[in-house]
């Protein structure tokens, strides 16, 4: 489980860039990290199309569920699954488009300046341990490869589009993972 980071990329995590994403106003000023929780149908897990979704291949013939959403244009940073397999879809210097309409310390648009990690899950149910485990070794890697970024600026989904969204959900141990986050 070791990761590193060299030219925004992680490695050690699969790649598979999304084209959902785009230039930033200034990488320098990375210093958010939104957690969230994707599953795609909802409520089902280890299939391929979190990663279809954020390439833009989700068919929509194949889920009702996917014909509300294959046209979105959204992507993370990462996206952790089940087993805790991580991959990147958008390197760290680039904007990936997963937020939304968002606001976090009076700052709107906040794919501008913050990192996105997706864990898959639901509002649910609790992530599995390895997921955290990962989370964790993430976390504390991008906290030291960008000095903006700390344990007081990561968030949920649900803290910078209340009311629009409530992920990662009340199953996930806040609590536990910021115990271990440096």
């Amino acid at each position: 489980m070791s990761f590193s980071i060299k030219n925004n990329l992680l490695i050690g995590a699969a790649q598979k860039m999304s084209p959902n994403c785009s230039q930033r106003e200034n990488a320098e000023q990375i210093d958010l990290l939104i957690i969230h929780n994707i599953s795609l149908p909802p409520g089902e897990f280890e299939t391929e199309y979190v990663e279809q979704l954020f390439c833009n291949k989700l068919n929509p013939n194949v889920h009702p569920y996917f014909a509300e959403i294959s046209h979105l244009k959204v992507s993370s940073h990462l996206f952790i699954s089940r087993a805790g397999e991580v991959t990147q879809f958008v390197p760290f210097d680039k904007k990936a488009w997963h937020a939304g309409e968002s606001i976090f310390d009076g700052k709107e648009n906040c794919n501008e300046f913050s990192i996105g990690i997706e864990l898959e899950g639901t509002d649910y149910e609790r992530f599995t341990d390895i997921q955290y485990k990962k989370l964790i070794a993430i976390t504390n890697l991008l906290i030291q490869e960008y000095p903006s970024l700390n344990s007081r600026r990561i968030v949920g989904h649900s803290d910078v589009s209340p009311g629009r969204k409530t992920d990662p959900g009340p199953y996930f141990e806040w609590d536990s993972y910021r115990k271990f986050v440096n």
